[in-house]
This record gives C-alpha cells, sequence and structure tokens, in this order.
C-alpha cells in the first residue's frame, strides 16, 4: 500500500483515475489505507463501466477517519478535489442557470464527448463545469472558437450527466415548440393577449398534447417539487415569458419560454387539471393530483385569470406530509400549545385563525382537524377549494355558479349531524351569522379570517354585524400566525447582536437582548440565501371573563389589546423574538413578516415580560 500512497495525483497529465485518487485520499487522511486497498483489489481489472472514480469510491460507502466515520459522498470527494486542485466547486441549480444561453453556446456533441456543461454565459466570460479537474484540454479550444474567457469549475459527476441530457433535451423542445408556433396560423377564434390584436396571421396555438410541451410541462413540475417550491406562477409576458417559484415565501425566477410556447404549457396544465381549455375570457380553478421523483402524491391547485398579456396561471403545491404536521414541527411554544390545546378540546364555540394567504392558516387547521377527528367525532368542512383531500373529514367545496356559497354549505352541513364544523373563511356577514348560530346550537366552530393580529379578529367580526353579547358567547379563542424563514443549519454563524435592530423589534416590550445572535451567510444547501425551510411564529388570544367584558359594539381594540398581553397572550414581535434567541431566525426576518404593534407602556409589566420570555432570557430592565 505504500507505493500507492506515495503515488501523487498532481504528477498524472491524462483523465482521473481511480488508483491516483484513491493515492491522494489516502494521503490528505480521508481513507484509510485498508480500505484503498480494497477498493482497488475489487475494481482493478474490471471492465470499465463509464463510472467516475469518486462515484466508485462513493459506492463502496467508505468511512471517513476525519468526518466522525461517517461514509464518504461524491459530494464531500468533489469538494475535497476542489480544495486540492484550486478549482471552484458548483452545485448546479436549475433555478440560476438560463438554459436556453448556455445550451446555445455549445452544442450537445461537443457537451457529451468531453462531459462538460456551460452553466453560465455573458459577453466575455463562459463558466463550465467539468467533473474531472485534469482534463482541461477543451477549454483552450473553446477559448479560442469564442473567444470568451473560459472558468472552469468542479461539479458533481451525477449532476453533470443528469442536467446534461436533460437541459439540453429541455432546449430542443422549446426550440420545437417555437418553430411549431412560428408556423401556424390562427385562423378563427379571440385573441387573449391584447397587445396581439395586429398579430392574426402570423402566430398561432401550439398543441398542448404536443411531446415536446408534455416534456416541457413534465421538465417544470419536477423541479418546482426538487426546489420545494410552494406556488408556480406562469406569467405571460409580450416576448419571453415568465416561469417562477415561490420558495420558502420569495419569488425566485426559474425559467422564461417564448410566449407562444407558454400558452401551450397553460393548456397542457388546463388538461391535466380538467378545466375549459377553450374559456380565457374569466378565472378557472381547478386541480391536479401528480407524484414527485419521489414517489410522494402531491396534488396541485390550479387558478387561471386572463391578463392583458395572456393567461396567467398559478399552481400552489400542497405536499400531504407538509400539510399535516404535528405542532411541535409547525413552531408552536409550549404555552401556546397548552392554551391551544385548552380551546379546541371545548364540546361548542368558535375558533379563529387570523394571517394574511400564505401564512400557514390551512396547515394549522388540517393538523388540527386531524388530531380532532376520531371515530367517535364527525368532522364537516365547507372550504374554497378544498386544499387537501383527508378521508376522516367530510369536505365539501364552494361553487358560487350553482348557489352554493359558505352560508348555505353550512347550513346544509348543520343537517348532517356534525360535531365540528370547519369553515374555509368568515367573508360577510351571512357566513358569520350562521357560524355564530352553530356555535349556540352545540356545534365547535373553526374557521379563519384575514386580520394582522389576534385582537383584531373581535373588532372584524364585529364589524360584519355579529351582535357583541352573541360574540362573547361564543367566541373562545383567536390564533394569529405567519410564517418565518429559518436560517440555513449549514451555514448560519454567530454574530453580535445590533442594539438599534433588536430595540426596534421589540418595543415597547422591556426585552432585554440575547448574548449573540445567528446570521445567514449562504451556501450550496440554501442556493447562497442564508435561509432554509420555515417555522411559525404564535399569538394566541384566549378569551377569559374579564376579556369578554371588554366585547362591546364600542369596543376598544387597544385596551383589549392590553388586557389580553396581561393575561399572558404573547404579540408576534416577542414570539419573533424567541425565535431570534433560539437561533432560528434574524432579527430582520421578524420584522418583514410580523406586524407592528404599539401597547401603551402602561400595560406592560416586567412579570408579564418575563412570562413571554424564556425565563434564562427574561433578565431585569432598568
Amino acid at each position: 500500500m505504500r507505493n500507492l500512497a506515495e503515488n501523487p495525483m498532481e504528477t498524472q497529465a491524462q483523465a482521473l483515475a481511480l488508483k491516483p485518487l484513491l493515492a491522494a485520499l489516502v494521503a490528505d487522511g480521508m481513507i484509510a489505507a485498508a480500505d484503498a486497498e480494497s477498493i482497488l483489489k475489487r475494481h482493478c481489472g474490471r471492465p470499465a463501466l463509464e463510472l467516475h472514480p469518486c462515484v466508485v469510491v462513493a459506492n463502496e460507502s467508505v468511512k471517513n477517519p476525519r468526518a466522525r466515520q461517517k461514509p464518504l459522498t461524491v459530494e464531500d470527494l468533489m469538494l475535497w478535489l476542489a480544495r486540492r486542485t484550486g478549482l471552484e466547486y458548483k452545485r448546479i441549480d436549475p433555478l440560476e442557470i438560463d438554459v436556453a444561453a448556455v445550451t446555445g453556446i455549445i452544442s450537445y456533441a461537443y457537451a457529451a464527448a468531453h462531459r462538460i456543461l456551460p452553466l453560465a454565459v455573458s459577453a466575455d466570460r463562459l463558466v463550465v463545469a467539468t467533473s474531472d479537474p485534469y482534463r482541461l484540454d477543451w477549454a483552450d479550444e473553446l477559448k479560442r472558437m469564442l473567444r470568451k474567457t473560459i472558468v472552469p469549475v468542479l461539479a458533481s459527476p451525477r449532476d453533470l450527466s443528469r442536467y446534461l441530457g436533460e437541459f439540453y433535451s429541455l432546449s430542443r423542445a422549446l426550440h420545437r415548440a417555437e418553430a411549431d408556433a412560428a408556423g401556424r396560423t390562427v385562423s378563427t377564434g379571440m385573441a387573449t393577449n391584447l397587445e396581439q390584436l395586429v398579430e392574426l396571421g402570423r402566430r398561432g396555438q401550439l398543441d398542448a398534447n404536443d411531446h415536446h410541451i408534455v416534456s416541457i410541462v413534465d421538465w417544470l413540475l419536477q423541479y418546482a417539487f426538487e426546489s420545494r417550491a410552494s406556488d408556480i406562477h406562469l406569467e405571460p409576458r409580450r416576448d419571453k415569458s415568465e416561469v417562477r417559484f415561490r420558495i420558502d415565501g420569495v419569488m425566485h425566477l426559474a425559467y422564461q419560454v417564448p410566449t407562444p410556447v407558454m400558452g401551450a404549457i397553460v393548456s397542457r396544465i388546463k388538461t391535466l387539471g380538467r378545466m375549459d381549455v377553450a374559456e380565457k375570457r374569466r378565472p378557472l380553478d381547478g386541480r391536479l393530483k401528480t407524484k414527485t421523483p419521489e414517489g410522494t402524491e402531491v396534488e396541485l391547485r390550479l387558478s387561471t385569470i386572463p391578463t392583458a398579456l395572456g393567461e396567467k396561471m398559478v399552481l400552489r403545491i400542497f405536499d400531504p406530509a407538509v400539510l399535516v404536521k404535528s405542532f411541535a414541527d409547525l413552531g408552536l411554544g409550549d404555552e401556546d400549545l397548552r392554551r391551544w390545546d385548552v380551546m379546541v378540546a371545548q364540546p361548542h364555540g368558535i375558533i379563529l385563525v387570523t394571517g394574511p394567504t400564505g401564512s400557514g392558516k390551512t396547515t394549522t387547521l388540517y393538523s388540527t382537524l386531524k388530531r380532532l377527528a376520531t371515530p367517535d367525532v364527525n368532522v364537516c368542512t365547507i372550504e374554497d377549494p378544498v386544499e387537501m383531500v383527508e378521508p376522516s373529514f367530510n369536505q365539501m367545496q364552494v361553487q358560487p355558479q350553482i348557489g352554493l356559497d359558505f352560508a348555505s354549505g353550512v347550513r346544509a352541513l348543520l343537517r348532517q349531524d356534525p360535531d365540528i364544523l370547519m369553515i374555509g373563511e368568515i367573508r360577510d356577514r351571512e357566513t358569520a351569522e350562521i357560524a355564530v348560530q352553530a356555535a349556540l346550537t352545540g356545534h365547535l366552530v373553526l374557521s379563519t379570517l384575514h386580520t394582522n393580529d389576534a385582537p383584531s379578529a373581535v373588532t372584524r367580526l364585529l364589524e360584519l354585524g355579529v351582535p357583541a353579547y352573541l360574540l362573547g358567547d361564543t367566541l373562545l379563542g383567536v390564533l394569529a400566525q405567519r410564517l418565518l424563514r429559518t436560517l440555513c443549519p449549514h451555514c448560519k454563524q454567530p454574530a453580535a447582536v445590533d442594539e438599534h435592530a433588536w430595540r426596534g423589534l421589540v418595543h415597547p416590550y422591556r426585552v432585554a437582548a440575547p448574548a449573540s445572535v445567528n446570521h445567514p451567510k449562504g451556501c450550496l444547501e440554501c442556493r447562497h440565501t442564508g435561509y432554509l425551510g420555515r417555522t411559525g411564529i404564535y399569538e394566541v388570544l384566549t378569551l377569559t371573563p374579564a376579556l369578554r367584558a371588554l366585547i362591546k359594539p364600542d369596543i376598544d381594540t387597544a385596551a383589549l389589546r392590553a388586557l389580553a398581553i396581561k393575561e399572558g397572550m404573547r404579540p408576534l414581535q416577542v414570539a419573533g423574538a424567541r425565535k431570534v434567541h433560539a437561533g432560528l431566525t434574524t432579527v430582520e426576518e421578524v420584522k418583514r413578516v410580523a406586524p407592528p404593534l404599539t401597547v401603551p407602556e402602561a400595560a406592560l409589566e416586567l412579570g408579564t415580560v418575563k412570562v413571554l420570555m424564556p425565563a434564562r432570557h427574561a433578565e431585569k430592565c432598568a
């Protein structure tokens, strides 16, 4: 084995090979000499299988003595190889690559022959991924042909092989689809793009079932699932339409396609969702059930609207594993969870979940109903639309076109002998009144409202026309929530506390700043955003006798909020501050998500603050 370790990899001028790779791994202490000898014996003399040497080593599940005996992965080996050769390691992310531009600069035949993939192109620079840092003869050749600076970077051989095929296949499908659109004419029909009125006779409609369009749609859905997207936006533009993904609450441009191709993509998805493909003048809704590449079933809610430049579609992705979570996974603290459990354990009354669109209200309600839906109770829901089909509920969807709205739906459900009712949203006086009547007749009613915080929900119901005395008798409590991004566990780093920013977050609460906080840095795992995933912050208002006494037609919301805080409600800002204390997020993220709130100083007592924050963080304030 000594001879193997003494053969330095840097001396080779040919392509990366297994023997010098193992020698270098042993020299750097990445694997044991015995493991290297065993791998070499097993693979020496075998017929070439076109496997990259790093893949061969990773497939052996060799333990890394320098990393607590964890098995070496392909990415571990490529990162090590990048450090050894001085090249940058790049994880290929389709959301960061202009596929049309990079596939147009180098032909597929040339890229496949040299096992390279262009990643970024500019006027004078081309970034090209390779998995072999010792075979760069193509770089000089490309420099002469393209007259650009060639920047080679290392990438995983598995990613390189996969995306080399997928990117060029997608590019070919788009080119062929665009060529088909340019060669067709429109003979009948109405132009849905207001700026296309002068273009009739020039461009036509693509067939939504064309195999090129089918491939493009499959690709978009696949990468949306892999990117953890919650929504896919298909947005028509004049020349190049955009596909954008919402990831962790933030929009990312995923791809640009020619506008005629975008129309065919939307038509293809409408066909899959059993929507009226010919109807482009009014908003439509639909749903689609499919599977991720891993085989997990996923439901998508489809929505279209007519715009000045064409039909816009949004696909909201509902992963059943994400939609129904434990309350610990939702981010609900022990005290808030106890208060919530007390509320939902009541036999009758109204419980409200409030927050803007995309704040996680549906997840909270489904997770709660999943716990309550035992064999001895009847759980019925009326939703617009049904977000996820759950066998343990009896679910009904609002259908305004036949007169089935929330109010009439609740009336029908009340004749179905329910124990628990979930109303998708209280939007008007009629729905609010029927919800109160359901609570008065012995049913537990859960619903949602769009308000900034929990106390404002009381004011909102009074504004809808619910009598104050009935609201005081039936309302059990309100939960307001937001979703905020959590710091990436792979790259977050400690930093000093910005006292000014901290005071701006917790004012007027007298909450001591933590000794240190975590800040985002950015890495491959989080796409250099510094954030990975989201968690909830909650404001739980339980209606106590003292709070019920304040529910009057001329209610003072500030007084209600102040008393609720005295009685244990933790405002959203303080809930966010707890997440900062725990090192899960940043002050800036909490400020971005939580609404500003002002409470009279007289309502804030030091004893209350000690309840709001963990004991170890609630220091006395002068």
